[in-house]
């Protein structure tokens, strides 16, 4: 009979496992060569997202086709401390936690999109003004036009549209449940969105006017005629921190007009030599107007006629 011999057992595993080791080894080694490793695509993922972008300078204070812009809701007073985040300001970007990280190459539709504390323009909150009724670019944008908004979220292609659709049993936000904004990959009527003056009372007359940049507005999508809102008492935490569910709902206070969820602010670049937007300007020297003085004063101008 045959003596029992463990040493040669113990030899076949720690050979066999060298061997396995060494497979691994060539696998990661060679998924590594090909961009494949997972750090590696979360890295062209936020290279891509978070990439600094040159937003349009408006040069007649108007926005017009084809400006690459960013959508900011304007922060407001909190009435506690704990609220000092949630009532900061916030800009339109795609939702990260939709974003595929094993596709790290462009975003893929439908994707959704959130309110980040990012105020600086990136790759991720920043949106082209398109055209949907034959208009040039360079053509300002009038109250009560139809436009679109396109992103590449950093990418090089393909653009996808800020879109959205009555709610249904199906088809909802994750934390409000009301009506969802989404990006999709085709124009659609799903995708038409028009600017709307601020002040009710005012809004027959400024009708087909310049939309100004920089200023406080309604924008309301022309499918649901709901506008475009954040909350902010809606939100999920993302690898950036807290990012704020975006809806399609109109606020409406005691006297029929429009709360602060509804406002926003179609941002353009700083055409100054420091670049970033105009949110960086600095204010000007004692006895200039400054940025809010700006704001409330163009309520007050007499926008000349485009038709």
């Amino acid at each position: 009979m045959a003596a029992y011999r463990p040493g040669v057992l113990v030899g076949n595993w720690k050979e066999e496992a060298c061997l396995e080791e060494q497979e691994r080894l060539r696998d990661f080694i060679q998924k590594r060569e090909r961009g494949e490793l997972l750090i590696q695509k979360i890295n062209r993922l936020q290279d891509n997202l978070l990439k600094k972008v040159q937003l349009s300078v408006s040069k007649d204070g108007f926005i017009c086709f084809g400006d690459r812009v960013m959508l900011l809701s304007p922060g407001k007073e909190p009435s506690v401390q704990r609220d000092v985040e949630a009532c900061g300001e916030l800009t339109l970007a795609v939702n990260l936690e939709e974003v595929s990280i094993y596709s790290a190459v462009s975003l893929h539709a439908p994707c959704a999109v959130s309110a980040v504390t990012t105020v600086g323009p990136v790759g991720r909150n920043t949106f082209c003004i398109l055209s949907v009724d034959g208009g040039s670019v360079g053509e300002p944008v009038k109250f009560g036009q139809k436009f679109g908004l396109g992103t590449t979220g950093g990418f090089s292609d393909p653009m996808l549209y800020l879109a959205s659709d009555h709610k249904s049993f199906m088809r909802f936000a994750k934390k409000s449940y009301l009506q969802q904004v989404f990006l999709t990959d085709e124009l659609s009527y799903l995708t038409c969105w028009q600017a709307t003056f601020l002040d009710p009372q005012l809004r027959l007359e400024y009708e087909g006017f310049p939309v100004p940049a920089n200023c406080k507005l309604i924008i309301t999508h022309c499918h649901t005629n709901r506008s475009l809102a954040v909350p902010r008492n809606f939100w999920s935490r993302s690898y950036f921190g807290r990012e704020y569910e975006v809806i399609c709902h109109t606020y409406l206070d005691s006297h029929r007009a429009e709360e602060d969820k509804n406002y926003w602010v179609i941002v353009t670049g700083n055409p100054g030599d420091e670049g970033g937007s105009m949110l960086d300007r600095p204010e000007p020297k004692p006895g200039g107007t400054g940025k809010n003085e700006f704001r409330e004063e163009m309520k007050n101008i007499k926008i000349p006629d485009y038709n």
